[in-house]
């Protein structure tokens, strides 16, 4: 299933590998690979199979999730219909907290002591997963994890999460990803060593030549 929802990224342009043209995130470091997985929400076909398999993956791993939450704005839809499949209550986590109102940060109802599955499109360092969970914690859920689209698997990302006691079950990654794109033909060879030598430390451009 890595392998088939990394076809499905690619195929819909979701996820773009361009080791030849580098793209720059915020932080300055260039990398090869850009992911866009609100790209999934207009294509059916992908989006069909993509929310089957988290609500799939809810079942399996956290058979006794109560709540599902949406991290914003990008896990919000995801989390959504991921609910309806599995008949669940769902809600989200705001950035930050509304400046007007009931002040909330966490919309949708959620009782002291549910049991919540966190819901996320992306995991890179895993900084905003984390804060999701800890608001959530804050609020006296008990987070039992995380349900992702698609992880990077960067150290940074494993040891903070590893560090919050929070696991995360991604439905792909880079390393499927990567085998999937060189045996499509969206790279060339060689360039599964050398993103995947991105991946080990990003803010070593040694993979540029």
């Amino acid at each position: 299933m890595e392998k088939e929802i990394a076809k499905q990224l690619l195929n819909i342009k979701a996820v773009f590998l361009r080791p030849e043209e580098p793209f720059t995130w915020a932080s300055g470091i260039k990398s090869p690979i850009y992911c866009d997985n609100r790209l999934i929400l207009t294509a059916p076909e992908a989006r069909v199979i993509v929310e089957q398999t988290i609500a799939d993956t809810v079942k399996a791993k956290f058979p006794e999730a109560e709540v599902l939450m949406g991290t914003s704005t990008a896990g919000i839809a995801h989390a959504a219909i991921a609910a309806s499949i599995l008949g669940m209550p769902m809600g989200y986590v705001r950035g930050e907290a509304k400046s007007h109102g009931r002040n909330n940060r966490i919309e949708g109802r959620l009782e002291p002591g549910a049991k919540v599955v966190v819901i996320e499109d992306l995991i890179s360092t895993g900084s905003s997963a984390i804060d999701v969970v800890e608001a959530l914690r804050e609020a006296g859920a008990e987070v039992l994890g995380i349900v992702s689209i698609f992880t990077y698997g960067m150290q940074k990302g494993l040891d903070r999460l590893a560090a919050a006691n929070v696991v995360n079950y991604s439905l792909s990654n880079l390393d499927a990803l990567v085998e999937v794109a060189e045996e499509m033909g969206y790279i060339a060879a060689g360039w599964k060593e050398r993103i995947l030598q991105f991946r080990s430390n990003p803010s070593d451009e040694s993979w540029i030549k």
